[in-house]
């Protein structure tokens, strides 16, 4: 595990140092679009880039078409000459760019669900959702704070206005990951994220009614669907409790007030910067409630129970890695939207929730009816249908932007 930490956080970034300082282009997040702000804050959770931007050119990600000629100046290019007119060689990531996109949507993919079946079973031996949460965001920190004290990453100024901005936003990001790892020890995997396939549906109301952002018909049929699909499952799912389904729905609700109050935070420092300062602000969030509803019962005879069932060892270890698996996913899953189009990267996510549940399935032997397989199916092609339909009305208004004078 710490040779996959290795590779995809150290090496790689490292290996980029030195034309990062020379030309260390920002991040700029517009506003007006979900999509918009995807690297401020994509899907559910804030995502910071893997590696530097300036590894696969300087073009300005917030420009109309710039993904595209992203994902296609790697196979055009040529070699290019130096000062006395020899070629240079062609790297991997220019000779292969196929082969590299899917390699990020492996690991991508990978990641994500041994993040999944790894926080899942250390409930069945540490069932204190609010503590891991706090684990989690506690490794996230500490891997930003050792980038920055080696020089990894070059650690971006803070004010007090950059403060406020980002305080909300982190906020909101706090109370959507406690509430949905609460939602993952209460229920089983499976029932988790097809009850947060409702996310999109919050995501639209709040533009429509809270944002005053016109949503398309077509859009709002996309997610019957996923509402209709929700519901058959709920009714027959053998895990369903109402702290499951209840969390999940504020775990929903938070990422989508998250969504809003991040296209307000609009600034030019890096994502990887941002994604440090509100998982910090987010973890001083979490402390005090988790010391409060499970503090006594950790000290009277939860890590006792934990050491007696699997050891000191296990217990430490499993708890870290959850906490940098969680890192990790979320690095390469935006690393992942820089070299593809947003419609790419949103069926790309639809298919991922896809793969966890059935891995989910898989490894811990859920049982499930015919009635809950259905409903998910039918939720989960809905999300399918919203991602692509919104995907194609975001590109519509950046060609219209791009053509108007």
């Amino acid at each position: 595990m710490a040779a996959v930490a290795t590779i995809l956080c150290g090496g790689a970034v490292a290996g980029h140092q030195r034309s990062r300082r020379r030309a260390a282009p920002s991040l700029h997040v517009r506003g007006g679009s979900a999509s918009d702000a995807a690297h401020l804050v994509c899907g559910r959770k804030l995502r910071p880039a893997l590696f530097p931007a300036s590894s696969f050119g300087a073009l300005p990600l917030s420009s109309p078409g710039s993904r595209k000629l992203l994902r296609t100046s790697a196979s055009a290019a040529t070699p290019s000459s130096d000062s006395q007119g020899q070629a240079k060689p062609i790297g991997f990531l220019e000779r292969y760019p196929a082969l590299v996109t899917g390699f990020f949507f492996f690991m991508w993919y990978f990641l994500n669900v041994i993040f999944n079946i790894l926080n899942k079973k250390i409930f069945d031996y540490f069932p204190y959702p609010y503590f891991v949460s706090v684990t989690h965001l506690s490794v996230g920190v500490l891997y930003c704070l050792i980038s920055w004290s080696t020089g990894l990453l070059k650690r971006a100024p803070m004010n007090s206005t950059l403060l406020k901005l980002l305080l909300p936003v982190a906020i909101c990001h706090a109370i959507g990951h406690v509430t949905s790892t609460v939602s993952f020890a209460a229920v089983s995997v499976s029932f988790a994220h097809t009850i947060k396939a409702l996310e999109p549906f919050f995501n639209a109301a709040a533009s429509q009614f809270i944002l005053g952002q016109q949503v398309p018909f077509t859009l709002w049929l996309s997610l019957a669907p996923v509402v209709i699909g929700v519901s058959i499952a709920s009714l027959t799912e053998l895990s369903f409790n109402w702290t499951g389904f209840i969390n999940a729905m504020i775990s929903n609700i938070s990422f989508t007030y998250r969504s809003i109050y991040s296209k307000k935070a609009m600034t030019d420092m890096d994502s990887t910067n941002l994604y440090a300062y509100i998982s910090i602000i987010a973890l001083i969030v979490c402390i005090p409630p988790a010391l409060i509803i499970e503090g006594p019962q950790l000290v009277q005879h939860g890590f006792k129970d934990a050491i007696a069932k699997v050891g000191l060892a296990k217990l430490v270890s499993n708890i870290f890695l959850a906490g940098l698996f969680y890192h990790l996913y979320n690095q390469v899953a935006t690393n992942t939207l820089q070299r593809v189009a947003p419609l790419t990267h949103a069926v790309g996510n639809v298919l991922k929730r896809v793969f966890v549940i059935g891995f989910s399935i898989i490894i811990f032997g859920n049982k499930i009816t015919t009635q809950t397989g259905i409903g998910t199916a039918i939720a989960i092609s809905g999300v399918a249908l919203y991602s692509v339909i919104k995907a194609k009305i975001e590109e519509k208004k950046e060609g219209a932007a791009a053509a108007a004078p």
